[in-house]
């Protein structure tokens, strides 16, 4: 703890009452199951590892900097006093740090009770690069970019993945997976679009199936960039907002034809391109005994001809 500028004061015994959970701490939600297995623990051999903790100097009371899950088994067992190692009391920033590096040592935490502390940190750092924040917190630069993007949603979205109950709890990935195709230069142009109304959707579509897994966003994403490519943004719009309010609609309804022939087009060129390089670059003599591999290549070179000659007819018609 004292690399994160909080310094042992000593291992003491507080009452269990005395002490008050930290505002800053990331981790909002504990699930029951985890907690009844620590709980059966310390009801069989008492609280071995003492709490963090520190005294307010606003209140003088008594704030948990680490071990709030071991408190409320305590208080569960209706344990009188816990074993506690005091720390001098930290600042905001300070706090906020120490509990993303306690974060690095143990099980994950939801993510958006992180996002919501990365936040507060990013307030009083005035610090939005990801990068810096990763240094920061000690949290990867991927995981610091997911929960700015959790950021994004409003409250009554942030407050679906807080759910106290594991069952009703909305999982973050979903509002992550949805964010680019709630987010996307275009699609935020279209005259119908709302972000939350379009939000509310999805998650109707989620529930009745429309939307089987939340990686469906991807290819929800795709039909939209095909469709931009080849300039059909009128036709695009109209199919999202059909997709979006029907809840039934698979993301196959986004598919427009000459889009997705273009998008087909641009990969069989790059094919072909890494493929004429490949050849290219081939020495026959050094191959000359690779039979497999010429034949592979005189029935190529047969069909490329034979597609170019049924091209030719075409366009003579």
């Amino acid at each position: 703890m004292s690399g994160h500028g909080t310094k042992p004061l000593g291992v003491a015994e507080l009452p269990t009452d005395s002490l008050k959970p930290n505002p800053h701490n990331p981790r909002l939600l504990f699930d029951r199951i985890d907690m009844r297995i620590l709980q059966d623990s310390i009801s069989r051999v008492g609280i071995l590892v003492p709490l963090v903790v520190y005294k307010e100097s606003a209140t003088g009371d008594y704030v948990i900097l680490d071990g709030q899950r071991r408190w409320i088994c305590a208080k569960e067992e209706k344990i009188k006093k816990v074993p506690v190692n005091e720390v001098r009391e930290p600042t905001p920033v300070q706090n906020i740090v120490t509990m993303f590096q306690i974060h690095k040592l143990r099980k994950d935490w939801e993510l958006m009770p992180t996002a919501l502390k990365l936040e507060v940190l990013m307030r009083l750092l005035k610090e939005k690069r990801d990068k810096e924040l990763a240094e920061h917190t000690g949290l990867e630069v991927a995981v610091v970019a997911r929960c700015k993007k959790l950021l994004s949603y409003n409250k009554r979205f942030q407050d679906m993945m807080l759910d106290p109950d594991p069952e009703k709890r909305l999982k973050a990935d979903f509002f992550i997976e949805l964010y680019p195709v709630r987010t996307d230069r275009t699609v935020t142009k279209f005259p119908w679009f709302n972000k939350d109304v379009f939000t509310d959707q999805m998650l109707e579509k989620q529930e009745k199936k429309g939307i089987k897994a939340v990686t469906d966003f991807r290819i929800v994403k795709q039909y939209i960039n095909n469709a931009v490519k080849v300039r059909k943004v009128g036709a695009i719009s109209e199919r999202l907002q059909e997709f979006a309010k029907n809840p039934e609609l698979p993301p196959d309804h986004l598919s427009i034809e000459s889009a997705k022939v273009a998008a087909e087009a641009k990969k069989v060129i790059s094919a072909a391109d890494k493929l004429y390089a490949q050849v290219n670059s081939i020495d026959v003599e050094e191959y000359f005994g690779q039979e497999d591999m010429w034949n592979r290549l005189s029935a190529l070179s047969k069909l490329i001809r034979a597609k170019l000659r049924e091209l030719g007819r075409r366009e003579d018609e």
